[in-house]
């Protein structure tokens, strides 16, 4: 994916049930199908989850990829060429709210090239604004394991880490989060998102003095990311060393 996505969410903070604005979701409403893995899956229902289910193919999936298969080795100069192409087209139909549209492209782009690290982190974001929680952690986890160094993406799955702290309360993934945020840090200290959310980690681990030193640099970088309503929370546990925010 673009290091640039105009695709947002409200990440909430624990308790306090705050909206932080971050990187992954659009303020849309959430739409398309969210299939029951309880039983087995159609061909037209595994198309729009990800990786199609991830189930035993039938024949007629098979036939239908290799005819896929086929017409793209016809089209393109190579499958991984034609995994961009579907990846590219997914994320337009993503951020126009398609849910459903966007899953099967990026389903087709892995299928193409599964070391496709925008097919995961397309389908990361097709769970997240679905409110599947655990399948989008996995699905963008898969895209880190391709691409350690993705900046972008290693806060994207931070995002989902502190997201799904702030249901369940669960120690290990503020921690994780935490590594993943000092890790995409140490890579690039100027992404503004990486600063907020490491200013959310640190909230959250009641260390109020880092995480307005997190918040200001995130300012620095991009104020318009900023939330005011965050500001006001983290001002009634300390008050602003720097005195900015008054």
């Amino acid at each position: 994916m673009k290091e640039s996505v105009v695709i947002w969410f409200a990440l909430l903070i624990p308790v306090l049930g705050l909206a932080q604005e971050k990187h992954l979701a659009s303020a849309a409403p959430v739409s398309d199908t969210n299939i029951s893995q309880r039983r087995p899956l159609e061909l037209k229902e595994r198309r729009v989850v990800p990786l199609f289910g991830e189930e035993s193919k039938t024949s007629q999936q098979i036939d239908e990829e290799i005819k896929f298969l086929s017409d793209c080795d016809k089209s393109f100069s190579s499958r991984p060429e034609a995994s961009s192409f579907f990846s590219a087209r997914a994320w337009e139909y993503l951020q126009e709210g398609s849910l459903d549209t966007a899953c099967y492209r990026f389903n087709l782009a892995n299928l193409l090239n599964d070391k496709n690290v925008e097919a995961y982190w397309g389908l990361g974001v097709v769970c997240y604004q679905r409110e599947n929680w655990v399948d989008a952690k996995r699905m963008l986890s898969r895209g880190v394991n391709l691409q350690s160094n993705n900046v972008p993406l290693l806060v994207d799955l931070s995002t989902v880490d502190l997201k799904l702290y702030a249901m369940n309360k669960q120690q290990e993934d503020l921690d994780e989060a935490n590594k993943l945020l000092e890790e995409a840090v140490a890579l690039d200290s100027t992404y503004a998102l990486g600063q907020y959310n490491l200013a959310l980690v640190y909230y959250n681990r009641n260390e109020p003095e880092k995480s307005w030193e997190r918040l200001h640099k995130g300012r620095m970088l991009d104020f318009s990311q900023l939330n005011i309503e965050f500001v006001e929370l983290l001002k009634a546990k300390l008050p602003d060393p720097q005195g900015f925010f008054k």
